[in-house]
């Protein structure tokens, strides 16, 4: 990983996540979107650490600000103060609308969006298996709850939905959410 060439090491950028958000669960969820959105760059024929670093680094300010109204408003700033490459920036920036007034238009925006809020409902799905591991969930199941509304409400199905302006269909992005996330099942504990 190279995230250097954005203004920012992955060392620094964990030390940032960390120094930033206490909560495991929600340093895993960074660290998930990291993978998804790597996965999603390599199968766009993205930047893969443009990319991974939005996902890394996108819900920063979470803890400090969690009310959507101005969740992304402190991260932004954060962001700059360092440095980081300005696509990534405005990416994170869009991931919440809310919190803005503003729409998103971009390849990177509806990835980001959609490839975060995707993470929520691949770990809920791990979650209602006894052993709660990633590699018990099969990629079916992953479909079949995305289509049960009353399953993880806070995935945002139509965020996710986010995925089909990228061209890719909800089945074979849910697909590609669960492999990116088993490939680092060790780092997320599952």
């Amino acid at each position: 990983m190279n995230y250097e060439q954005f203004g920012i090491s992955r060392d620094e950028a964990l030390a940032l996540l960390n120094g930033y958000i206490a909560n495991p669960n929600m340093i895993k969820h960074c660290l998930a979107a990291e993978a998804v959105m790597r996965a999603l760059a390599r199968r766009l024929q993205e930047n893969e650490d443009k990319w991974g670093l939005a996902g890394l680094l996108h819900d920063l300010d979470v803890e400090h600000q969690p009310d959507l109204a101005v969740h992304t408003t402190e991260t932004v700033l954060v962001l700059e103060e360092h440095g980081i490459d300005g696509e990534i920036i405005d990416a994170v920036r869009m991931h919440n609308e809310k919190a803005h007034g503003l729409k998103r238009h971009t390849v990177f925006h509806h990835a980001l969006a959609a490839g975060e809020t995707v993470t929520g409902l691949v770990t809920a799905a791990a979650l209602v298996h006894p052993d709660k591991k990633l590699a018990s969930v099969k990629q079916k199941s992953v479909r079949k709850r995305f289509k049960e509304k009353a399953f993880a409400k806070g995935a945002d199905r139509e965020i996710i939905r986010e995925c089909e302006l990228i061209g890719l269909e909800i089945s074979e992005f849910c697909d590609l959410a669960l492999q990116a996330m088993q490939e680092i099942s060790d780092d997320l504990g599952m």
